[in-house]
């Protein structure tokens, strides 16, 4: 089962609004607590949709120790960097490293590639001009007179979309193939993919891969909302009364490494990565095909890579982002692949919020940990299943995977469906 050259997961790492670890996001999702509250990172009382899932009361020393990259790199550069820490430190790559000769340690960093996952999207990079731009009046004299006085000069470095690749390999000398993948909400799961690609075709002995973003902010909060996208209250995936998605913020890291390699290192193996299946539906930036074919298509792809059919499949964690539109055709696309034996479907947003970039890596990490513990946590904002979306295995309670395998599925604009594919009976 799985590719030519099987790929292990050695080390996760996320953080988000309902938790700095992969233990807290965890123990909040199964005891049905959501980190969807009041906007506090600037004053949203007047705006139509006041709501997200932030990472609250971090400190940005807390994210990243070093106080003078603080100046060079954004917050969503802190997630992610923070995420990527997690995942390395887990996967013991660097303990390892150091038992290395001298002359072995330079072809590891340099067989090490990393990837990261952005969504590139963000308005936050061009707000330093507005107060320049409201004192020029229209005279570019004058604006160019108060450019410096409100502009960082670090601007140019704290928005470029790779600061998390570059920093990454920076801080662990990994020097191998890289990719930085700003694909709105898919960008993570790319990266993810990308990652064992290069594994697969001997680019890399392992990889650090990231997805990471911090989607709301005044200008971006306004625009979803005129698209009719957000809740004014909160996410509810697949239910009867679901009226949008809500912003979060975060990261999720894993390290891969080829599998015989982990195995030699005496690593522990927390899954497999089996396969990833990605389409685009042409239908248009905001548009779905209503049918799933998008859906459908990428799953399909996904279970050819993995070499596995869709009875082997024993949990679906679907991307269910809330919005009327994504989760009926999402889950008639799940149907057309799994006809009447559709596993347990859950999905996460509804507790952390909708990450953007990073909303399928933290996922793919989630859904490790749910075949591990042997359960499908509920959707605990699910009262009433739309009729729409039956018949579809999606509950309020834990559901018991069927297999150690799941299904991961992202959405994002431009008609984008990535489906992936994990295994923890390594």
């Amino acid at each position: 089962m799985g590719s030519p050259t099987n790929i292990a997961i050695t080390g996760v790492g996320a953080v988000c609004g309902a938790g700095l670890s992969v233990d807290e996001i965890w123990n909040a999702i199964v005891n049905g607590k959501s980190a969807i509250a009041p906007i506090e990172q600037w004053d949203a009382s007047r705006w139509p949709v006041n709501i997200s899932a932030e990472v609250r009361n971090v400190e940005n020393r807390t994210l990243v120790e070093d106080r003078k990259l603080h100046k060079m790199i954004s917050r969503t550069d802190m997630f992610g960097l923070f995420a990527a820490n997690q995942a390395v430190q887990q996967s013991g790559l660097l303990t390892y490293h150091e038992t290395l000769d001298t002359a072995a340690k330079p072809k590891f960093n340099d067989r090490t590639g990393v990837f990261a996952g952005s969504g590139g999207g963000n308005y936050r990079s061009n707000y330093d001009y507005l107060p320049a731009m409201s004192a020029g009046d229209g005279d570019l004299k004058k604006f160019g007179g108060e450019f410096s006085s409100s502009v960082n000069p670090m601007w140019l470095l704290k928005n470029l979309p790779n600061n998390v690749l570059c920093h990454v390999g920076i801080r662990y000398g990994f020097k191998g193939t890289n990719a930085c993948v700003t694909n709105q909400c898919v960008g993570g799961v790319l990266a993810i993919a990308e990652a064992a690609a290069a594994l697969r075709n001997d680019e890399a002995d392992r990889a650090s891969a990231t997805g990471h973003d911090t989607p709301f902010e005044p200008e971006t909060v306004s625009g979803y909302h005129q698209l009719g996208l957000l809740s004014r209250d909160t996410l509810r995936p697949f239910d009867r009364d679901r009226s949008g998605t809500v912003f979060g913020e975060g990261a999720a890291s894993v390290v891969l490494e080829k599998i015989e390699d982990a195995k030699a290192r005496g690593a522990k193996i927390l899954g497999e990565f089996l396969g990833c299946g990605c389409v685009t539906e042409g239908a248009g930036i905001l548009d779905l095909r209503p049918d799933g074919d998008g859906v459908s298509r990428a799953i399909e792809l996904a279970l050819t890579d993995a070499g596995i059919s869709a009875a082997d499949v024993g949990l679906i964690v679907a991307h269910g982002n809330g919005t009327r539109a994504s989760d009926a055709s999402e889950a008639l696309g799940i149907r057309r692949v799994f006809g009447a034996n559709v596993p347990p479907v859950t999905a996460f947003k509804w507790a952390v919020g909708h990450l953007i970039a990073a909303s399928g890596a933290l996922d793919l990490v989630l859904a490790l940990r749910a075949l591990r513990e042997k359960i499908a946590p509920g959707i605990a904002t699910l009262k009433v299943i739309d009729p729409e979306v039956s018949p579809l295995p999606v509950s309020a309670k834990a559901q018991t995977p069927r297999s150690d395998i799941a299904l991961v599925i992202c959405r994002g604009f431009g008609g984008m469906n990535v489906a992936l594919i994990v295994q923890t009976g390594v």
